[in-house]
């Protein structure tokens, strides 16, 4: 995930004192897909990934799809500019009777950062996730990625855990 420090809220078009502008947190819908691309793949450049076509249009359909269990929302500002995106999933866990949310994504554009827009992206999973009945979200960034994890570290806690993986064929 990518992200800078900053504060705001979900609750509607509140002004933040870092910010110059109001900031809207809402649910990605079908017409948001112009704003969103462009976000999505400063996402991948920033990790120095890229992610086939196909994907992205598959990724695009599940987050707006209600019998999925993946989910997304963009924070605009009042002029209407996409300023950045997170995607979540819903998932169970052997530890709990409700679902984990697992905060995939998260991107801020360069030019919007440090102006509460990660922090406010944030809260608005956490929100869903109350609604959602689970009982933890959680995340995975990068460890070089240490401007998003001065954020991170004000708005949760370090796990302890490291991630292991092996690519499959």
């Amino acid at each position: 995930m990518n992200s800078q420090e900053g504060m705001a809220t979900t609750q509607g078009p509140q002004r933040n004192k870092a910010a110059s502008a109001p900031l809207i947190v809402r649910p990605l819908t079908a017409a948001d897909y112009e704003k969103w691309l462009p976000l999505w793949r400063g996402y991948q450049a920033f990790y120095a990934i890229e992610i086939e076509d196909s994907v992205s249009r598959t990724t695009w359909r599940r987050l707006l799809d209600p019998a999925e269990p993946m989910f997304g929302a963009a924070s605009v500002d009042d002029a209407g500019r996409a300023l950045g995106i997170v995607h979540w999933i819903l998932h169970r866990s052997t530890w709990t009777k409700g679902d984990y949310c697992y905060l995939q994504d998260l991107f801020v554009a360069s030019w919007a950062r440090r102006r509460g827009v990660g922090r406010s992206l944030i809260e608005h999973v956490y929100e869903t996730a109350k609604v959602a009945d689970c009982p933890r979200v959680h995340w995975l960034t990068h460890e070089t990625n240490k401007g998003a994890m001065l954020l991170y570290d004000g708005v949760s806690e370090r796990s302890g855990f490291l991630q292991y993986r092996r690519l499959l064929d």
